[in-house]
């Protein structure tokens, strides 16, 4: 024991005025509580410590200068049930040099109260330290985490804290780092940076200074969360667009005022409503509620001012309502309009007539399709494609039955209106048996080839087939072209079997009771699939060129009439 501590020693003992003490046998300096601190020495803030188990650490209390100064100025002690005094013996566990107290695998037992009187030029201070010792499995509660760091940079620096890093610096110590107490190899410097961080990285990290003192290594820690806050991009206020609504008088309705603010920026984004030009004030049948949300994952905040107005009257819509947005970079306001809601009787009396008028147009086009086709076929030049065709229909007919009417008609037809028609009038070649064969040629192989060289094949129907009548004359008739001849059988199969030529089917009178059955069958599909242009007979106008019966022969037919040749071309 050092003159001057048993110098002090001996002036507490002989103060028993002020202090009552009695000696331990076990420990010489070991003393009771003393009733009050000393009179004449200043307590200077009470500062606090956390360490963990096992580990070492110097304290030097932040308010006390000259803590080098000679272990004689110092006399430092624990505050427990006895005050029990601190050696400066470096063999000790827990001693101090100087002003500096020093911890030495700390248990929990040396938790409590810590003081060091310091006297210097007549003047003492206390400096007082609370001490708290935790358990080892103790070490990732927040208690005795060194703050945390919380920012947005894309780089994160996890300083280690000066209490440890000044240990180091003094000691000539090593860092290591872990992460959430796995270790992280290759970082031995005083702070660590995490580039391009994610939240993978988010965590405490702890660096450990292993430091030697008399020939012993000691270990002491300090751990920091790191926590990555997103990014943001706060900005002027923008009013999103909703600028009118419509109400119904007495009824509820809700305006509401939205203001984006940026990306990620909920502070000190509001959106309000001003009504009259004053900030609106809850009243009774009126209400604002505000909220303000960041959304996912678009990050966007959005403010929402909803007022509501529980019925409306007629002076709510004269009143001037104003939507207004303020963020931490200015402050904006847009119009807001409530409009009485219309009857929806226009609406309906609208709707009904742009649907009559739709569906009278859909049965006007109908209606003339067939001349709006004719109107505009001229100007379409897919449909004036050339070809090497010489003839655009090809006519076979049925000739009638015993009936002299039929006969009549039959010639009439033939011989004067449809060439008159089709040839003279629209510019179309036909070629027609017994008015167009060449005498001499070969009757088979005549059909054939005119039948290549047409683009249509035109199908006379009339009641019956003949069987025995005469006809006269006039009427162009061939063996060929009776009903299964050859000439129906090769235009049926151009037509059917190999798809080269389209069918015109021209019905004259009535088909009589046996319709179209003794027609061949391959005919008879045609007549399903297509049915026959009807010839109107008793009308006054069918045999004018633009009647409706001659418009829909003139649809059926090529767009453009066959080029015509010479006469010896076709020979």
């Amino acid at each position: 024991m050092d003159s001057s501590r048993l110098l002090f020693f001996i002036l507490l003992v002989i103060s028993g005025s002020e202090y009552s003490a009695r000696a331990d046998p076990d420990d010489d300096l070991t003393w009771i509580i003393p009733d009050r601190a000393e009179p004449n020495c200043e307590d200077e803030e009470l500062e606090s410590l956390d360490l963990l188990e096992g580990e070492a650490f110097p304290f030097v209390h932040t308010e006390m200068p000259d803590w080098k100064l000679p272990d004689e100025h110092f006399l430092w002690y624990k505050n427990s049930s006895k005050i029990e005094y601190i050696s400066s013996d470096e063999k000790e566990r827990i001693h101090h040099h100087g002003g500096a107290l020093v911890f030495l695998n700390v248990s929990t037992e040396d938790s409590g109260f810590y003081t060091c009187q310091y006297n210097r030029s007549g003047q003492c201070d206390n400096y007082r330290v609370e001490v708290n010792v935790f358990d080892a499995s103790y070490k990732s509660n927040e208690d005795i985490l060194w703050g945390k760091i919380e920012n947005s940079d894309v780089n994160k620096k996890v300083p280690c804290p000066d209490s440890v890093t000044s240990i180091c610096d003094k000691f000539n110590g090593k860092f290591t780092w872990y992460k959430d107490f796995n270790i992280l190899k290759g970082h031995h410097e005083d702070n660590i940076w995490i580039y391009d961080a994610s939240k993978d990285d988010e965590g405490i990290y702890t660096c450990i200074c292993t430091w030697e003192h008399n020939h012993i290594l000691y270990n002491s820690s300090a751990s920091r969360r790191l926590i990555l806050l997103e990014s943001s991009s706060p900005g002027e206020p923008e009013i999103l667009p909703n600028r009118e609504q419509f109400a119904d008088k007495g009824a509820e309705t809700k305006l509401t005022c939205s203001v984006f603010c940026g990306t990620n920026a909920p502070k000190d984004c509001k959106a309000s409503w001003h009504v009259n030009g004053k900030p609106f004030v809850n009243t009774k049948g009126y209400n604002q509620t505000i909220k303000t949300i960041t959304e996912n994952p678009s990050k966007k905040t959005i403010s929402t001012a909803i007022l509501t107005i529980e019925r409306v009257s007629a002076g709510d819509f004269s009143k001037e309502y104003k939507c207004v947005g303020q963020s931490l970079y200015g402050k904006k306001s847009a119009p807001f309009t409530l409009k009485r809601r219309a009857t929806i009787v226009p609406l309906v009396i609208g709707g009904l007539c742009a649907l009559l008028l739709s569906v009278f147009l859909a049965m006007l086009v109908k209606y003339f399709a067939i001349d709006l086709a004719l109107l505009f076929r001229p100007y379409f030049p897919l449909s004036r494609q050339k070809d090497a065709k010489l003839f655009d229909a090809y006519v076979v007919y049925q000739t009638p039955s015993g009936d002299k009417a039929a006969e009549d008609t039959f010639c009439q037809f033939m011989t004067k209106i449809l060439p008159s028609v089709l040839e003279e009038k629209c510019g179309y070649r036909l070629f027609i048996h017994g008015r167009d064969d060449i005498p001499g040629e070969d009757r088979l192989e005549l059909v054939e080839d005119r039948m290549k060289l047409s683009r249509r094949l035109m199908v006379i129907l009339t009641p019956g087939s003949k069987s025995g009548t005469e006809v006269p004359d006039i009427c162009p008739t061939s063996p060929l072209n009776s009903v299964g001849g050859f000439d129906w059988q090769v235009g049926l199969h151009h037509a059917l079997m190999q798809a080269e030529m389209n069918v015109i089917l021209i019905q004259l009178g009535d088909t009589g009771p046996e319709g179209y059955t003794h027609l061949p069958p391959g005919l008879q599909h045609l007549i399903r699939c297509s049915a026959p242009i009807r010839w109107p007979e008793s009308s006054s106008s069918a045999a004018m060129w633009k009647s409706r019966f001659w418009k829909r022969v003139r649809y059926l037919m090529p767009a453009k009439p066959a080029s015509k040749s010479t006469q010896s071309l076709i020979i």
